[in-house]
Formats: C-alpha cells, sequence, structure tokens
C-alpha cells in the first residue's frame, strides 16, 4: 500500500557530505512519523533521527550538529543531509514512516525502505 523509495547514497571521504531522500507513494491519508535509521555491520539497528507528526526532531547523539533532518509535505518527502561524515557513519541507511492510510480507521502501520549504502573512507 505505501512505498518509500530512498536514494543519495554512496561513497563519500571523511569530512565530505551527502544528502539522503526518501519519497512515500502510495495509499497515504496522513504521515504521522518520518525518519531515519541506520544499520552498520554486527550492530543493531540504530535511530539516526525522525520527525514527529508535531514537528519535533530528534537526534542521535553520535550525529548531532553534523546531520540534519527535513521533509517536504507536499511530496511526501524526508530529507537527511550528512556534513562532516566519518568512518564511523558507514552504514546502511533505512528511511522509516509511520502511515495512516484510511480517512476512517485510525490504524496506522510502520513502513521501511530497502537501505541505502553510505560508506566513509578514511
Amino acid at each position: 500500500q505505501v512505498q518509500l523509495m530512498e536514494s543519495g547514497g554512496g561513497l563519500v571521504q571523511a569530512g565530505g557530505s551527502l544528502r539522503l531522500s526518501c519519497a512515500a507513494s502510495g495509499r497515504i491519508f496522513s504521515i504521522n512519523v518520518m525518519g531515519w535509521y541506520r544499520q552498520a555491520p554486527g550492530k543493531e539497528r540504530e535511530l539516526v533521527a525522525a520527525v514527529t507528526g508535531g514537528g519535533s526532531i530528534n537526534y542521535a547523539d553520535s550525529v548531532k550538529g553534523r546531520f540534519t533532518i527535513s521533509r517536504d509535505n507536499a511530496k511526501n518527502t524526508v530529507y537527511l543531509q550528512m556534513n562532516s561524515l566519518k568512518p564511523e557513519d558507514t552504514a546502511v541507511y533505512y528511511c522509516n514512516a509511520l502511515v495512516r492510510s484510511s480517512s476512517m480507521w485510525n490504524y496506522p502501520n510502520n513502513y521501511w525502505g530497502q537501505g541505502t549504502q553510505v560508506t566513509v573512507s578514511s
């Protein structure tokens, strides 16, 4: 019913920048929360940044001051601007969205993108 299309991953040297994009499409009544998670080999998936339905923003401590999350409601798109990248940022980055599809039923579903690889070389 809902698809999340991610783009913007790639290879970058330490200190460089990268911008990730995620566009939601399909049966969408409203999007309550959008965010980015990442998972490095051998580690659990962790929250990087998220935007709630009320407009509040949360960042992981490890990315504060370097990453910026933003959204374009007209395009159902969320962005993650990543600056001053470090090798520790290397991971697969996943877009996540909590989506309400029905105007009558308030039962939002959680959706995940397929992930985009971000590799930061030293």
